[in-house]
């Protein structure tokens, strides 16, 4: 089973890999020594049906970030598909596993300062290999996994936006970035831009968030995050394919 939305790829620079922005540090977690960044689980509704459920986790240990993701079938809580994505603290890629059944899988690693894609078809079978010529420093942006999305706006909060007085401003024209999408063998350009502040009603609860567009060549999304919740996702909406992602 293999589940597809439009998904999309990035440029690097030079930040850590999971850096808020600095004016954000106050907005700490109650468990400050905790190693866990973000965790918990997204509900991907199409036409207002939960078709797949995202779980998530993000730590950080002795400078190095590891995201992990897996997403479950909602009727019989079968994994369906699973990732991990390893950092340095200099935002540069260590390794990316992503997998899914029978036995389908892929790794990207850094080699010689560019990016390698090993992909296995089948369990057993000797992996192909394609290679990248982007930095070690490009996020990974795979399809499916919402988190890697979380990730990637906090690098665009911290290389782009300061805090003021009457909240987050970030630079007037839209933030570019180029990524990695290893499940379509390819990298791609997107766009980010701060929309600001909106009322939106989450589980029939109405709160205010920040917006934040994603775009691309035939795409747009909208992002919302919890400024007062060290800015974790919390919704996508893609209405071109009449999609929700909601944090549960």
């Amino acid at each position: 089973m293999k589940l597809r939305w439009t998904m999309v790829a990035v440029l690097s620079f030079s930040l850590a890999a999971l850096s808020l922005p600095n004016w954000a540090g106050d907005k700490k977690s109650k468990n400050a020594s905790s190693p866990v960044v973000d965790s918990g689980s997204f509900g991907v509704f199409v036409k207002g049906q939960r078709v797949i459920t995202e779980s998530f986790r993000i730590e950080q240990v002795n400078g190095l970030s590891t995201i992990k993701a897996q997403l479950k079938d909602p009727a019989n809580s079968t994994t369906v598909q699973k990732c991990e994505l390893e950092l340095t603290s200099a935002g540069e890629l260590i390794r990316y596993d992503w997998s899914q059944e029978p036995g389908e899988s892929l790794t990207v690693v850094p080699s010689n300062d560019f990016l390698l894609e090993k992909i296995t078809a089948t369990s057993g079978a000797k992996p192909s290999e394609q290679p990248f010529l982007m930095p070690t420093t490009s996020m990974i942006l795979d399809n499916n996994f919402f988190v890697l999305r979380e990730v990637l706006v906090w690098r665009y909060l911290a290389a782009d936006c300061k805090s003021e007085d009457t909240g987050v401003k970030c630079q007037q024209s839209p933030a570019e970035f180029g990524v990695l999408v290893p499940q379509d063998h390819t990298s791609l350009r997107v766009r980010l831009e701060l929309v600001g502040k909106e009322k939106v009603s989450i589980h029939g609860v109405e709160r205010e968030l920040l917006r934040v567009n994603l775009t691309g060549e035939g795409f747009e999304w909208g992002l919302w995050l919890d400024a007062q919740d060290q800015f974790k996702l919390i919704r996508v909406a893609i209405s071109a394919d009449k999609t929700e992602v909601v944090r549960d």
